[in-house]
């Protein structure tokens, strides 16, 4: 190449990254503002780009009957994504030669059915076989009771295994529980104590930690429920999840931990590759997730009525996150509309706006409607003025009016267009369209 050509393509390829920065950050904070205006949503969301925060964003409240507004520092229960900073724990265990991925468990749990063959690696990687304790029929009896090692490893034992290790992978919980346990013996410190000397202290996170009783004088958020109004809901007692979903953390904070992450500042490279490794929808703390062309990696979360994601996707070291503690909304038209602005992709602002339906016209729609596309039957029925849509097994779901013979379910991401006359309705969801007819 000649000198000329060469410093052509430095700036074209300059003109490229500088392109991937830059957010159209006026439609985003209008885009926001639509959603806090409409209660659709509360919570904090933040981008990086090479470990340096590019656009972020609190909406909401983090205690409504204190009338706290959520900032840039209000700390969330993150759920499930505590599982990736406890498998970073567990694999930086591995390297210090403290764990094997290949051990068993059995000298650690004795009572828990085949413990003697599970592994740690599938514990990490849900392919132990043991039974998820929140999927007990009377979990939300006592999850908000402060539960110690020796109770929650009898409610473990009780629950058994739901099939032999390594034969499949099986979303459970109780995995990661077991994991926090490991990690204090053979650490003899308190998963507190490991998080904060492994990962917060050394990347300077000062807002995550492993939470207790939800304190908005901390600038804690507590979660709500949406029912015409907020309401707050129940709060589990973190003393349960430990690890699987025990942690406190903000956007800001976990786009810094997946940058140091992935960056090889936590992990060296063939620990990050192993965690990577996919194999029936999981990797080892760490789920595979698609925004069109770009891959990226990361995790999802939710307890009580909170609810969080994180995606770093390493070929433009982009990071983002989630957090939210209330939503009445399609829960993946936030990411959608956040990371189709850092790509460049185009996205649309939501329309909120009301439509007037009177009461006896809503007896035109009610019926059993059946599609060839889809083998469930939708049933809809009118209750208070209020149209109701109930899928065969499901809960009946409110519809609200958003046009002349056009309802939505906004959580969803469903509209429903009815066509009186031909006695049919064509539902669309996720790009997809589905025509349903009126049953006899």
């Amino acid at each position: 190449m000649t000198k000329k050509s060469c410093l052509l393509l430095l700036c074209l390829l300059c003109s490229g990254a500088l392109c991937a920065q830059t957010l159209d950050t006026n439609k985003l904070n209008r885009y926001f503002d639509l959603l806090e205006t409409n209660n659709k949503f509360m919570g904090s969301i933040a981008v990086s780009k090479e470990g340096k925060i590019i656009y972020t964003r609190s909406i909401g409240f983090a205690d409504i009957a204190q009338q706290l507004k959520a900032d840039q520092k209000t700390k969330y229960r993150i759920g499930s994504i505590s599982k990736t900073f406890t498998a970073v724990l567990v694999m930086k265990a591995v390297e210090d030669g403290r764990l094997n991925l290949n051990q068993t468990i059995g000298k650690f749990f004795p009572a828990v059915k085949n413990s003697s063959v599970i592994t740690i690696r599938q514990l990490l990687s849900h392919r132990s076989g043991i039974h998820n304790f929140t999927d007990n029929d009377d979990y939300t009896a006592w999850n908000t009771t402060p539960q110690n090692q020796a109770q929650m490893l009898k409610i473990i034992a009780a629950g058994g295994s739901d099939f032999d290790s390594d034969t499949k992978s099986a979303y459970s919980n109780t995995n990661y529980v077991l994991l926090s346990y490991i990690l204090q013996k053979v650490y003899k410190k308190s998963f507190s104590e490991i998080l904060s000397r492994y990962i917060t202290k050394p990347l300077a996170l000062n807002n995550t930690y492993v939470g207790s009783k939800i304190n908005p004088a901390n600038n804690e958020a507590r979660s709500y429920t949406f029912d015409g109004q907020w309401k707050v809901s129940t709060e589990t007692d973190l003393s349960i999840p430990m690890g699987a979903g025990g942690i406190v953390s903000n956007p800001v904070d976990i786009t810094k931990f997946s940058h140091a992450l992935f960056s090889g500042k936590l992990l060296n490279d063939k620990t990050i590759a192993l965690m990577e490794t996919i194999k029936d929808g999981y990797g080892l703390g760490l789920l595979s997730q698609q925004f069109f062309d770009k891959k990226g990696y990361g995790h999802r979360g939710g307890i009580d009525a909170f609810t969080s994601v994180f995606t770093y996707f390493p070929q433009d070291k982009i990071s983002f996150s989630l957090t939210s503690n209330g939503s009445n909304y399609n829960s993946n038209e936030i990411p959608m509309a956040v990371l189709s602005s850092v790509f460049n992709k185009p996205f649309e602002l939501p329309d909120f706006a009301s439509y007037e339906v009177k009461d006896a016209d809503l007896d035109q729609y009610t019926g059993i409607y059946a599609s060839e596309k889809i083998p469930l039957k939708l049933t809809v029925t009118k209750e208070k003025n209020q149209l109701l849509a109930q899928a065969s097994g499901q809960s009946a779901m409110p519809l609200e009016a958003a046009g002349k013979n056009k309802f939505k379910i906004t959580k969803a991401g469903i509209v429903m267009e009815f066509d009186p006359a031909q006695k049919t309705m064509l539902l669309k969801q996720g790009g997809g369209e589905f025509k349903f007819e009126r049953q006899p």
